[in-house]
């Protein structure tokens, strides 16, 4: 009975390795249909500036309610501002993402005025550039403090309603640094990793607690975006073409595709997945000549 069980065992998981394959491979020709975000309340940290400030925009012309959180008190009411020009919804909050407490003060704050939030784009990100030795200890906590400690804060404050309510949608911002190592920014890379981890097990444990968990979650994976981060990219001339800075519009337009469609993982651009997943297969000396063949990343300020 044993092995007829095991037996059993071993076929259902082929059986869903193969609908799950061809499933991925429909979607990827066919496209998968964007979800309804209409009433959603959405809240973005940094959303008064960059990536941050266009999916603002982006989210609230979808007829969602839009929160915008940001430690710079001018330009975040500038972007609610705007929103409000062309007759949506958006409401403006102050908020040092590094000050859990003032995370917690500022969720229950949110929860009265306007109500449960259901999408979280944990956003706010800063990305100096040197060589590891030059950073200082407070430039690197402040790194962490801002990329993946505020992430854990946001979480702790807003996601027990999603349990509560079995419904959310989480979205974070990683980075093709937080996949393979980029030089000069080292700090920054190690944060990325940091959300890539958190996102990847925060998932397994809900569903593993909850099978019948709806709360969804959405990693991205930028490779460099125009909103002055990167102020000295290096870009081999001879990829130019597609190894360019993407801007803030398209980027916030990717990434609300991929919240609205429920993918777990993107890139931007999108084939730098695919690519490092093909590099890793191959032995490390021909992903490192590989590295120095596409010869891109930034420089030290």
């Amino acid at each position: 009975m044993r092995f007829i069980q095991i037996f059993i065992d071993v076929l259902r998981l082929v059986l869903q390795i193969m609908y799950y394959t061809l499933q991925s491979i429909y979607y990827n020709c066919f496209g998968i249909q964007e979800k309804d975000v209409t009433s959603e309340i959405v809240l973005i940290t940094g959303a008064g500036h960059g990536i941050g400030k266009e999916l603002a925009h982006q989210y609230a012309r979808l007829n969602t309610k839009v929160i915008c959180l940001d430690i710079n008190k001018q330009t975040n009411e500038e972007t609610v501002k705007e929103i409000q020009e062309f007759g949506k919804t958006a409401y403006a909050y102050q908020c040092d993402v590094t000050k859990r407490e003032d995370i917690f003060l500022i969720a229950e704050k949110i929860k009265k005025e306007i109500g449960d939030v259901t999408i979280l784009v944990n956003n706010a990100g800063i990305m100096p550039t040197r060589c590891f030795l030059d950073f200082t200890a407070e430039e690197i906590i402040k790194i962490f403090n801002i990329n993946i400690l505020a992430h854990m804060w946001m979480l702790k404050a807003f996601l027990p309603s999603m349990i509560q309510k079995n419904h959310g949608h989480i979205v974070a911002l990683s980075s093709m640094a937080g996949i393979v190592g980029i030089p000069y920014i080292t700090p920054y890379s190690a944060s990325k990793h940091a959300v890539q981890g958190l996102m990847d097990a925060l998932e397994n444990e809900l569903r593993t607690a909850n099978e019948k968990s709806l709360i969804n979650f959405t990693t991205i994976y930028p490779y460099m975006v125009d909103t002055g981060l990167c102020k000295k990219p290096k870009i081999n001339n001879m990829f130019k073409a597609i190894l360019s800075l993407s801007s803030p519009k398209y980027t916030a337009a990717q990434i609300i595709k991929a919240q609205r469609q429920n993918i777990k993982r993107k890139s931007i651009p999108s084939f730098w997945l695919s690519l490092v997943a093909f590099a890793r297969i191959l032995p490390e000396t021909v992903q490192t000549c590989i590295m120095d063949f596409i010869d891109s990343g930034v420089e030290p300020e």
